[in-house]
């Protein structure tokens, strides 16, 4: 089981079962809404997450591909995402787990549009977009 939380502490999740492969997405979006160079997300069974506190902090942006980014509405913290075409899934993004993770980056993607400043220096594999 992991558990995590917002930056301030309002709202809490946990997970049972596997986190799935932990990706780099270094594409537009993903920068602009964690103000990072990538964002770290891994992919979870949507019937293996649940809040349990602060449900009702969360606020969710949609953007106009379906995308719904799912964050804390007191400090902001990004905690999930969610695709309309794929509501089987959310993708947990890994720093706000509380829990410890051995797994590491298995992929970075988008790397055709990640920020110029910012340098790979592992041996994961890197795609220009989406993995084939």
């Amino acid at each position: 089981m992991h558990k995590g939380s917002c930056l301030c502490g309002a709202v809490e999740y946990e997970i049972t079962g596997a986190l799935g492969p932990i990706v780099f997405c270094h594409c537009s979006r993903c920068r602009k809404a964690n103000g990072t160079a990538y964002a770290a997300v891994s992919p979870v069974a949507d019937a293996n997450f649940r809040f349990v506190k602060g449900e009702e902090m969360l606020r969710d942006y949609r953007n106009a591909a379906g995308v719904h980014r799912i964050f804390c509405g007191n400090c902001g913290s990004p905690i999930i995402g969610r695709r309309e075409n794929a509501p089987e899934t959310v993708r947990v993004r890994i720093g706000t787990l509380d829990t410890p993770v051995e797994a590491k980056v298995s992929a970075h993607i988008f790397v055709g549009s990640k920020a110029d400043w910012d340098e790979i220096h592992d041996d994961a594999p890197q795609y220009e977009e989406w993995p084939s």
